[in-house]
């Protein structure tokens, strides 16, 4: 249902996160991944820096590989119709609103002038909060006997 996760991504994802309701809120799951600002502070100086790194870099490698698809403009392609056609409504929705939300969060960050590199990273960040959303909404969802 999403850009950038295909079989692989979404293998690799599950394979290391397991259950992802596990996470009270998508936070958790980033901060899991590592996709969360380091931060050193000191009385009332706060600086934050890069990206952490203590989470799982196989899945943090895998969401930023995979973020780098929403450079293009947010569409449906023809290879991808029938698969998603197959999914439940609600996880559609969530998709396409994922897509049309990071597509316009790359160009405008990208506009800013911010290295792309570190806008992908921010679109990997935010990508997670989806991709926790759509995984607690299938593993809510009671199966079919």
């Amino acid at each position: 249902a999403m850009r950038g996760i295909a079989l692989i991504n979404a293998v690799v994802l599950v394979a290391e996160v397991g259950d992802f309701t596990r996470f009270s809120n998508p936070r958790q799951l980033m901060a899991y991944f590592g996709l969360v600002p380091g931060e050193q502070s000191s009385g009332e100086t706060v600086w934050r820096g890069g990206i952490t790194k203590t989470g799982n870099t196989h899945a943090r490698r895998a969401l930023v590989e995979g973020a780098w698809a929403y450079r293009m403009r947010p569409r449906i392609g023809r290879h991808k119709v029938d698969r998603i056609e197959a999914l439940p409504k609600v996880v559609r929705d969530i998709g396409w609103k994922a897509q049309v939300r990071l597509c316009t969060r790359y160009r405008r960050l990208s506009a800013r002038g911010k290295n792309a590199n570190v806008v992908n990273v921010a679109i990997a960040r935010e990508m997670v909060g989806f991709i926790w959303s759509i995984a607690c909404t299938v593993q809510s969802t009671p199966k079919a006997a």
